[in-house]
């Protein structure tokens, strides 16, 4: 080989590890997921920022958390998913406030390729290879909610449903649940009321208040929200009746534990949100299509037997310095 010909294959090769530099670069680069729970105001979605930063830790993702102060913001929510679409994030998880109202917004980001996981409730989107749900058996815990109900109240009695969202699918299919559940096996508890809530506790506790006085005997409660079982707690324990009706609620938080704790309401019916978080960002970790498209998470009954056991601790506070 002549000194010519070396030297074109010194540059050649010199030009092709300069071509490679920014590959590697793109593939070294760390992947970006956008994180938008329902809000920031409750210990159940703490829950899930830190399920979902564990497990970016794992896989070396970043995670970019964000979400409105109230539940019933949907123009905020649907903001943020805009703002990732805009800035070019390549996955997102979310946990959408209203199911019709974000569907035109998850769809524009689907189409942008944004791989998008949904978390603890679905909307009527199907699944698909870049997008994939997570979310909670909401007929299990309708199921389990009226056995409690049903078990507390020994089969008999008068009871309402407070707090449904009506426009969440989830919480449509809990109460579907529990009613039939109800049928089935406890038909003598009846239903009285059923109103519709508020992601203000204040205003939940006014309509719990109104329930009381125009439905008289009532023997149980069942909420759908945690604003729904503060406002209903209220409301009793203004009343008197605090631990007298029987109040079933969904969704946990530490006030609400520790009111499950002195016997002051019943039971509570928790979202396992940090696992959810943990299995969307594991899901982003793979390629699409090599996870299930939808996982349900079995949901878990919090009394004041088992709130202090190990298993329900770690549904209700988070400790940020213990790693799994």
């Amino acid at each position: 080989m002549t000194l010519h010909d070396r030297c074109r294959l010194h540059s050649l090769a010199a030009i092709l590890a300069l071509l490679a530099l920014p590959l590697a670069g793109c593939r070294s680069k760390t992947m970006q997921v956008a994180v938008i729970p329902q809000t920031t105001a409750f210990t159940t979605w703490e829950a899930e920022h830190a399920g979902a930063e564990f497990a970016a830790a794992k896989f070396g993702f970043h995670v970019y958390w964000n979400a409105p102060t109230s539940e019933d913001d949907i123009q905020q929510q649907a903001a943020l998913i805009e703002r990732v679409v805009e800035e070019k994030y390549p996955a997102m998880i979310l946990a959408p406030d209203q199911a019709v109202a974000l569907m035109a917004p998850v769809q524009r980001a689907l189409q942008r390729g944004v791989r998008t996981v949904i978390v603890v409730s679905p909307l009527t989107l199907p699944p698909s290879g870049n997008l994939t749900y997570i979310v909670n058996d909401d007929a299990a815990s309708g199921r389990i909610a009226a056995m409690r109900m049903g078990e507390v109240l020994s089969g008999k009695g008068r009871i309402a449903i407070l707090g449904v969202p009506p426009e969440s699918l989830s919480s449509l299919a809990m109460v579907h649940a529990f009613e039939s559940t109800l049928e089935e096996h406890f038909p003598g508890i009846a239903i009285a009321d059923r109103r519709f809530g508020s992601h203000n506790e204040t205003e939940a506790q006014q309509i719990a208040d109104e329930v009381l006085a125009t439905v008289p005997n009532l023997d149980g409660i069942f909420t759908i929200t945690s604003a729904a079982s503060g406002g209903a707690f209220a409301a009793l324990r203004a009343r008197g009746l605090g631990g007298k009706v029987k109040l079933v609620g969904f969704e946990q938080s530490v006030e609400l534990a520790n009111l499950v704790r002195s016997g002051q309401i019943d039971s509570l019916i928790a979202i396992n949100t940090y696992e959810m978080g943990y299995k969307a960002m594991q899901s982003l970790a793979a390629a699409p299509g090599e996870n299930p498209r939808e996982i349900k998470l079995a949901p878990t009954l919090l009394t004041a037997e088992n709130v202090d056991s190990p298993a329900v601790k770690s549904l209700i506070n988070i400790d940020w310095s213990q790693k799994p």
